[in-house]
């Protein structure tokens, strides 16, 4: 059977520097790297890998705390997530529990703790919570995906821009009665992410002299629930906005239903926009804000595996990309309803 010291005498290095140059623990010039990796290929060198942990004291392994991939974002970010570890040779240990749970304060306190990784990836964490602090506690390289840039090397679209250029978009088209359909102001067990949002839409009210029509209509943002909110919200038409900016798209599709469902048309009756281009955007012709949660994947893992190999490099954040998509779910006003 091969083992490590025979990749050595073939690459004609040091038992230790071929360790190095395959475990990535250590610097290596780029030369040798390639030198012994090019012998391990030869000799069709796998390293156990028990025995490279005890002799390395890593496990390839990369815990992954999120909540529940149930909806599209997070679904969509964890298969960027697992296609960029398995390109690395990196296993992933997934732990999901919702924003705000008591089973995620209980992981982040003694599980993860527990637990030999390499590294951590942390998607959407919460301020409020001093989630941060706790898993910077375990002292291992760690990544966060989302809103909160502080503290650790991040990846997001920045959520406050997204909010604004949504609604600056129905601004222009002369809406003025645009309700926000997402985050409850100031209930800390709502997504930090989702109220960076709320405070995307009000600037963009406040900047267009629009602060006395900023209506703020609390959900949790899914589909079924959006759709009972919204449904309540336009029922009534003295009260009725003529646009929705909605958080994400769940809570856009949501509200178009629910506008469907009560006779009221969509783009002639009601504008609506949302943020994700959800794979349903389409199919809902809804106006939207791109992002690509697989890309943000694949970058948390670069910059984990560079934290990893440079642990007092300086921190960086990397701001996704987020664009308009123009599509047919908005519209300029009706004239005797654009006030």
């Amino acid at each position: 059977m091969t083992g490590i010291i025979d990749v050595a005498l073939r690459a004609g290095v040091a038992k230790s520097t071929a360790s190095r140059a395959l475990s990535g623990n250590g610097y290596v010039s780029a030369e040798t790297r390639e030198r012994v990796e090019r012998a391990a290929r030869e000799l069709a060198y796998a390293a156990h890998s028990s025995a490279s942990s005890l002799a390395t004291g890593r496990t390839s392994t990369i815990g992954v705390i999120m909540p529940m991939a149930d909806r599209w974002y997070f679904a969509e970010l964890l298969a960027g997530l697992q296609q960029a570890l398995i390109d690395d040779g990196l296993d992933l240990a997934l732990y999901g529990a919702a924003e705000g749970s008591a089973e995620r304060a209980r992981m982040l306190d003694h599980a993860l703790a527990g637990r030999r990784f390499d590294g951590i990836i942390a998607v959407c964490l919460q301020p409020g919570a001093h989630e941060l602090e706790r898993l910077a506690g375990i002292g291992l390289p760690l990544v966060s995906v989302g809103p909160f840039t502080q503290g650790a090397d991040t990846v997001s679209i920045d959520d406050v821009v997204a909010a604004r250029v949504a609604t600056e978009h129905l601004i222009d088209l002369g809406h003025e009665n645009i309700a926000f359909l997402g985050d409850e102001p100031d209930a800390d067990q709502f997504s930090f992410g989702e109220r960076k949002r709320l405070d995307g839409y009000r600037q963009a009210m406040i900047a267009a002299g629009l602060e006395e029509h900023i209506r703020a209509v609390p959900t949790q943002s899914t589909i079924p629930e959006a759709f009972a909110t919204a449904a309540a919200l336009l029922a009534d038409r003295r009260s009725r906005p003529t646009a929705i900016a909605a958080v994400c798209d769940e809570a856009a599709v949501g509200a178009i239903i629910a506008a469907q469902r009560l006779g009221i048309g969509v783009p002639s009756e009601l504008s609506v926009t949302g943020i994700d281009d959800h794979r349903y955007a389409e199919m809902f012709s809804l106006t939207t804000i791109r992002q690509n949660p697989r890309e943000q994947g694949v970058e948390a893992v670069r910059l984990l595996r560079a934290r990893m190999q440079d642990p007092e490099a300086a921190l960086e954040h990397v701001v996704s990309p987020a664009t308009l998509v123009a599509r047919q779910s908005t519209a300029p006003p009706r004239a005797e309803t654009a006030r």
